[in-house]
């Protein structure tokens, strides 16, 4: 195998994956910001802010990795079911399905001409029946690898939660809660950035939603961190 079929294979699986890997990077980031951050506002170790960041990313990135792993397992689980029972319908219903051919394919936009040539066609075709009877369903979706999209997920995850750690590892903690902040909202905004082009949402609204999750994880931490701090210091 070349190295640009290798690169070919990474980048279709990373297309395939993009919601995936958006949505590791968010949790990541918002997730671990907070946690960085209430940790350093009830103590001065960076030993102390640093285990616990990381600890927590992994923690959270091996958690979110096991639930996709789960999501798609049971997505494909679902879809395979719904093939079967396509073709149980197609073989105990094959007159009905034929019936009802026409009135589907002039809802799905066909003309008149192609809707009875397609149906003529497929008629006395048992497979290409149940191929279409399953492409006409209302939601057939696509499998996808299990294994791809969790290891995705625990790389967006954990390269997204080291973002607000770094600066405690290099700088003072006065310092680098700044510098963690600025980091974590730059990274944010660009993740918004994308995700709004490719969803084509609304930058703006986007931004603020997405920015407006970091913060308040932020609070959250600070908040429970003082006052646990405050109730065991008496």
């Amino acid at each position: 195998m070349t190295f640009g079929s290798i690169f070919r294979r990474l980048r279709a699986s990373l297309t395939k994956s993009a919601g995936t890997v958006v949505f590791g990077m968010e949790d990541g980031t918002a997730s671990i910001f907070g946690l960085i951050f209430g940790v350093a506002a009830t103590t001065t170790s960076t030993q102390t802010v640093v285990i616990a960041g990381a600890s927590g990313a992994v923690a959270a990135a091996v958690s979110m990795m096991a639930g996709v792993y789960l999501d798609a397992e049971t997505t494909n689980d679902a879809l395979a079911a719904k093939r079967v029972l396509a073709q149980s319908d197609l073989t105990s219903q094959c007159d009905a399905i034929v019936a009802a051919l026409p009135n589907r394919l002039d809802a799905a936009g066909l003309t008149r001409e192609q809707t009875a040539a397609l149906t003529g066609a497929v008629r006395d075709n048992p497979a290409a029946l149940c191929a279409l009877h399953v492409a006409l369903e209302d939601a057939p979706g696509e499998s996808s690898n299990p294994w791809e999209q969790a290891l995705w997920m625990l790389l967006a995850d954990f390269a997204a939660a080291a973002v607000p750690i770094v600066p405690f590892v290099l700088l003072p903690i006065p310092q680098a809660r700044v510098v963690s902040g600025a980091v974590t909202l730059m990274l944010l905004i660009g993740l918004c950035v994308g995700r709004a082009r490719v969803a084509k949402r609304n930058m703006l609204r986007t931004i603020l939603e997405t920015v407006s999750i970091g913060i308040a994880a932020a609070l959250a931490g600070v908040g429970v961190s003082v006052l646990i701090d405050r109730g065991f210091g008496g």
